[in-house]
């Protein structure tokens, strides 16, 4: 983590815009860091393309002169590039190294040992493109699902430490080269010196992964944050909690600044995690409406999932609470954690492999705890035996052996009087015997004393 102030730094620069498409949003705090090294621009039309919108965060390292030149200059160099009209794609792509290579050029920027993620989105004519370099990141929430926008790009990743290996480098304690935590970033000139091979083979690149997708009137808001964030909730928590602030009709730049707040840590002692600056955008699609429709269909979805989480919560309980061996083995079948996992995988619209097919992202795998992510999913509990539950069949449990008459169990057989009197009159003949066996043995002991006398 480096160095860190006795105590945080929670004062934040928070910025606010709007027009009939978007509500936006915006706050940066330093956080426990010694200085504030991020960046972020919001535009709702840019000026070489009125009409369309700029989104982007830049989480610094190293120093701030990187995030701050590309938070001046990024947008320009995208929109100036000869593809820009018909391929948005390929512009986002070709923009990112043009920006990084200008850097390399400028001196002053050369000799700084520092660098920068970035995560932009982009709207145009109702189309979202999302470029990201780094672990910064961007997250969609329509018709109140998570849809996560980018990548994290991290050097343990397969892909990442192939093309690492391939330029010369090496993957140690899970930094390039044992130095830096990230596989992408905008400047880190020094692992950038192959010129045997193009801009975006090197072993640190600026070349950005492309997302896009189709705006519609579902889309509810986005979330782009750095790593201050992602490093403490997951993306689905960090929806929730959005989606919770606007139905209760906090605005967008209120609720970037409680977001802060809720990853903050409570000291400089938790190894980093909500020590880090931190940087949020809060982008509200309005499509048109006032923002009193989208707080309506937030409160709608929020009440949704804890009806969903309340009769989750319900049926667990029914499941551990009935005596043992009375419940139906069929049913008991259909209650194991993995089920349960998938029942609240599709009850949330996420499963275990979260992002839509093509975005090649796990679910959440590379932030926030578990805990987050499956915190309504419960072990069920260990049913303890009573004694003797194995030999009369009542364990409660669903068994190979079964029967299949309407999953009914059949009782307990008791032990009749006729069989047990055989049994009693045996253990007494034996007691009798051990009791002869004893006293013999007590004879034979006082015989020997009286020879010895």
């Amino acid at each position: 983590m480096g160095q860190s102030l006795s105590e945080p730094e929670t004062s934040k620069q928070s910025a606010f815009c709007q027009n009939d498409y978007y509500k936006v949003g915006s706050s940066c705090m330093q956080g426990w860091r010694m200085h504030m090294e991020d960046s972020h621009t919001h535009i709702l039309s840019l000026p070489d393309d009125p009409g369309t919108s700029f989104f982007a965060v830049y989480d610094g390292h190293g120093g701030a002169k990187v995030a701050e030149y590309a938070g001046k200059h990024l947008h320009k160099y995208v929109t100036r590039r000869p593809e820009y009209g018909n391929d948005v794609k390929h512009a986002l792509q070709q923009g990112f190294l043009d920006l990084d290579e200008a850097m390399l050029n400028n001196e002053a920027l050369r000799e700084q040992m520092s660098g920068s993620t970035a995560v932009v989105v982009l709207i145009k004519d109702n189309r979202l493109y999302c470029a990201n370099a780094g672990d910064s990141r961007a997250i969609a929430c329509v018709d109140g699902r998570l849809d996560v926008l980018s990548f994290d790009h991290k050097p343990t990743n397969e892909k990442e430490r192939e093309r690492i290996s391939s330029a010369g480098g090496y993957v140690e304690y899970n930094r390039v080269n044992g130095y830096l935590a990230l596989s992408r970033a905008l400047g880190d000139f020094g692992l950038k010196r192959n010129k045997q091979i193009e801009a975006k083979e090197q072993m640190v690149t600026a070349y950005p992964d492309v997302e896009e997708r189709e705006v519609s009137e579902g889309w509810d808001f986005l979330v782009i944050a750095c790593d201050g964030i992602w490093d403490v909730l997951s993306s689905q928590a960090v929806l929730e909690f959005v989606q919770e602030e606007i139905a209760q009709g906090i605005y967008p730049q209120q609720i970037c600044e409680n977001l802060m707040m809720r990853c903050l840590a409570p000291d400089c002692q938790m190894g980093g995690i909500g020590g880090d600056n931190m940087t949020v955008i809060v982008v509200c699609f309005l499509h048109g409406q006032p923002y009193e429709e989208l707080v309506n269909r937030c409160k709608e979805a929020v009440s949704k999932r804890q009806e969903q989480r309340r009769k989750r919560r319900s049926h667990s309980n029914r499941s551990h609470e009935g005596p043992v061996g009375e419940e139906d083995p069929e049913h008991q079948q259909d209650t194991p954690r993995s089920h349960s996992s998938a029942t609240l995988a599709s009850e949330e619209g996420t499963s275990p492999r979260r992002g839509k097919p093509g975005n090649g992202r796990l679910e959440d795998d590379s932030s926030g705890s578990e805990s987050e992510r499956s915190e309504d999913v419960h072990t069920p509990a260990l049913v303890v035996e009573p004694p003797g539950a194995s030999e009369n069949g009542s364990d409660g449990a669903a068994r190979d052996d079964a029967p299949s008459n309407g999953g009914e169990l059949p009782a307990p057989v008791k032990p009749s009087s006729s069989s047990s009197a055989p049994e009693k009159a045996r253990d007494t003949k034996n007691k009798q015997t051990e009791q002869s066996d004893s006293n013999n043995e007590s004879a034979e002991e006082s015989s020997e004393e009286m020879d010895l006398k």
